[in-house]
């Protein structure tokens, strides 16, 4: 018996191409295509919020093999160092495991690798593929690139059921100068290994073939000696052409001239349809496109010209978004947020929905023979059997809305609209019922920051409560500081921090929080506390492109500084960096002691350049930061305190913690006001980040207004929190009670649970539960304990 003489697989091979995450309810980021076979898994672009997803949906990363990106930038690999560090997480003693993960993408995926190597292990990142831009080129710019296998994978990690070649778009001499190699795109050409044919029973009566074992082995290719006759007898002398395997693009044209570009490609010539070809056969058939373009360029004349070369491809357009569509992308968590809003919206606002009129999204109209849909979650384009081929719709989700939420509510717990009801008028009785329960719950003393309090002066959004990884439930750790007229601060940035933000305030309303974004503090260098950071920053720096304006300033630590140094090189953020060591109480006495009068400013900013020349970490982040943006140690003095001034804040100071080296807590001091003559003091918050129990945070928090404090693991599991440098739920809840906090505000919970937790008679009277999408005015702080009790309710029947 001879040996196979081609690979050509079985026809009981299941295989599709899916649509994750797109008709996104916030559209920030490019959705990701799932590859599936048998045997072998391809995600195509790994944007926020894709782990989530996948999590909601039941779709095993552990089994990815392969991810591909089609640029590298926070749009398209937001999700990428989560999504590491999680499958890193599985692949140990995970059975399903295939042990490591492949990454492919175009040059400038080393330089996001590199950025990442300071949180991401680089175990984790040792199989990285470059598509290579030293290939040959063709006039017009673009290049074929051979099977992805062929460029970098030796021959025993070839592709098991496809092979995939990459077309490097590159537009720089259609563009000229306003493009950068770091702009480079790439369009995947996916085909699938033909289908051996049928067995021709002539042709094996002829070849003197008995029915029997032969005939198997003839069936997986490989060559037998014929039964009657004295001959060898090969797979294609008994057997009828084979199926050809299916072709599906995988496109990314992120601006017009990309599209020009790949127009032009001659590359792609063998797989346009010629009506006029007296050979159509010789045509490489496209069976299924995927478009990632946003629709801005989808709807351009070069865009169009090229789709149409396709004949009876189908396009699926993965940016657009059908018309009339509701259901959110995260349903479970969509679920909660709309069961807390109906039990209590004053501190759970309605989750927004898109703006249907949104450009960007509009579902382009298809012209001529052009086959075309707008794609939908979940959306499958079925490739293997043949018998299937085509669209299947049986894993889209149907229609969910709030409407059903709030039905299936009032029909789990009848109860809760008289629960409702009752939370209710907590925000309707009169002022000394108020002051009365304060008087009860804070040992007879009401903060005086709370007389006649404005609604507009500070409410803390908490737009991730959860911890280490994204769940269906909580997204991982993010607070905004809703300083209204003054703008807001992040406290932390985790990923999908900015679809977090579109929820709660709509599209529009989250462009506008970005855009008067004042600073961003990160508490610590792992990835659930700021991956979402570049994404934000990105977006601000598109929202005030033309306008005038100062970069951010991000605080954080230094391995923090030292990673945006290195992802700066990929892609602009338009921002400063300050060391969180730069904000500790003892640097706050030196500053207040050189920013005391204007008139001899730059007398004393001499001497602050003196003073901290040794040891200083002011001197040291401003030098990580010039490839950014070229600043001087003053100048990012001047800056904080202009951010701080702007902010009505005087004070934000970090303080050390116990967790992991260089892990930070913060203070935020506002402005004493004038109200009818009489001086009513500031505010304060602390936010721990992720800590033990410690003597900083209780000193910290002294009197602090309000303390957001983690509470990772339950009582149950102290060893595990000592071990792993967290706080349990009733340790958090006496971190405040030491410091005598007006309120406890808890969050960062265990993803194992989205309940709320057992809390004693004593803790209840100044602590609060933290979930997504909370919004706590200061206002609300009397009223705030009393909601808890109604919130078990909400969570009595879920694990």
């Amino acid at each position: 018996m001879s040996k196979p003489k081609n690979n050509v697989p079985r026809e009981n091979t299941e295989a599709y191409v899916q649509i994750l995450g797109t008709g996104m309810d916030t559209h920030e980021t490019s959705p990701s295509v799932l590859l599936f076979f048998n045997k072998e898994r391809f995600i195509f672009n790994a944007g926020e919020g894709l782990q989530r997803f996948c999590t909601e949906h039941k779709i095993k990363l552990s089994q990815v093999d392969h991810i591909c990106l089609t640029r590298v930038c926070s749009e398209t690999a937001g999700g990428l160092p989560g999504l590491l560090l999680t499958l890193a997480g599985m692949n140990k003693g995970s059975p399903e495991s295939t042990g490591h993960v492949d990454i492919w993408g175009p040059p400038n995926l080393d330089l996001l690798v590199n950025a990442m190597k300071n949180f991401v292990p680089h175990a984790t990142m040792v199989n990285k593929h470059i598509i290579p831009d030293d290939i040959k080129v063709h006039e017009n710019g673009s290049a074929l690139a051979p099977s992805l296998h062929m460029l970098e994978l030796k021959d025993k990690h070839k592709f098991k059921a496809v092979s995939i070649s990459a077309i490097l778009l590159s537009p720089t001499q259609l563009a000229g100068s306003q493009f950068r190699p770091n702009d480079a795109s790439i369009v995947y050409i996916c085909k699938l290994h033909d289908i051996r044919g049928n067995f021709d029973p002539e042709k094996v009566k002829a070849c003197g073939l008995k029915q029997g074992r032969k005939l198997a082995e003839l069936e997986k290719g490989f060559s037998v000696k014929s039964d009657l006759l004295d001959i060898e007898v090969h797979p294609d002398d008994v057997m009828g052409p084979p199926i050809p395997g299916p072709i599906v693009l995988i496109v990314d044209c992120p601006t017009e001239p990309h599209a020009q570009e790949l127009l032009f490609a001659q590359a792609l010539d063998a797989y346009y349809t010629d009506p006029q070809s007296n050979s159509p056969e010789a045509t490489k058939v496209v069976n299924c496109i995927i478009h990632l373009s946003p629709a801005t360029v989808v709807s351009t004349p070069v865009y169009e010209k090229w789709m149409s070369k396709f004949g009876s491809a189908q396009h699926i357009m993965a940016r657009t978004t059908r018309k009339h569509e509701t259901t959110p992308i995260l349903v479970s968590s969509a679920r909660i947020a709309t069961r807390l809003h109906y039990l209590c919206p004053q501190l759970f606002p309605a989750p927004s929905l898109p703006s249907l009129q949104n450009d960007d999204v509009a579902a382009p109209n298809f012209k001529g023979s052009v086959c075309g849909i707008s794609a939908e979650n979940l959306l499958k384009f079925t490739l293997r059997p043949p018998r299937r081929l085509g669209l299947d719709r049986s894993s889209v989700q149907n229609p969910m809305t709030s409407s059903v939420f709030i039905e299936e509510l009032l029909s789990e717990i009848p109860e809760i609209a008289d629960v409702a009801k009752n939370i209710s008028q907590c925000w309707h009785k009169p002022k000394e019922d108020e002051v009365e329960l304060s008087n009860i719950q804070h040992n007879g003393e009401v903060p005086r920051c709370l007389e006649n309090v404005q609604r507009d002066d500070l409410e803390i959004v908490f737009l991730g409560t959860g911890s280490s990884i994204p769940s269906k439930y909580r997204n991982v750790s993010s607070i905004y500081v809703n300083l209204f007229s003054k703008g807001g601060l992040l406290l932390d940035c985790g990923e999908g921090t900015l679809a977090q933000l579109k929820r709660r305030y709509g599209i529009n309303g989250a462009d506008s929080a970005v855009r008067n974004l004042k600073c961003i503090w990160i508490s610590h260098i792992h990835a659930d506390h700021h991956a979402g950071l570049a994404r934000i920053l990105a977006l601000r720096r598109d929202l005030l492109k033309g306008v005038a304006h100062e970069p951010m300033l991000v605080i954080g630590p230094e391995q923090v500084g030292e990673f945006l140094k290195v992802y700066v090189t990929l892609e602009d953020l338009d921002m400063l960096f300050l060391d969180c060591k730069s904000t500790t109480g003892s640097n706050w006495d030196n500053m207040e002691d050189d920013f005391v009068h204007d008139e001899s400013r730059e007398y004393r900013d001499h001497t602050l350049l003196s003073s901290l020349s040794e040891d200083s970490s002011l001197l040291r982040c401003s030098k990580r930061m010039k490839p950014s943006t070229p600043v001087d140690d003053i100048t990012l003095l001047k800056c904080f305190k202009k951010v701080l001034s702007e902010a009505g804040l005087v004070r934000l100071i970090s303080f050390p913690v116990v967790h992991c080296p260089e892990a930070f807590g913060v203070i935020l001091e506002s402005a004493e006001k004038v109200n009818c003559g009489k001086v009513i003091p500031g505010w304060k918050v602390v936010y721990s980040g992720d800590t033990r129990p410690c003597s900083q945070v209780i000193e910290a928090s002294l009197g602090a207004t309000i303390l957001i404090h983690e509470a990772t693991f339950e009582d149950g599991l102290v060893e595990e929190a000592i071990a792993r440098n967290h706080s349990t739920i009733k340790e958090a809840t006496e971190v405040g009670h030491s410091a005598d906090a007006y309120r406890v505000i808890l969050t960062h919970f265990s993803q194992r649970y989205p309940k709320v937790p057992a809390l004693d008679e004593v803790s209840m009277q100044r602590t609060c539960i933290a979930f997504d999408l909370m919004s706590v005015n200061l206002a609300d702080l009397p009223v705030l304990p009393k909601v808890l009790p109604y919130l078990k309710l909400l969570f009595r029947n879920v694990g």
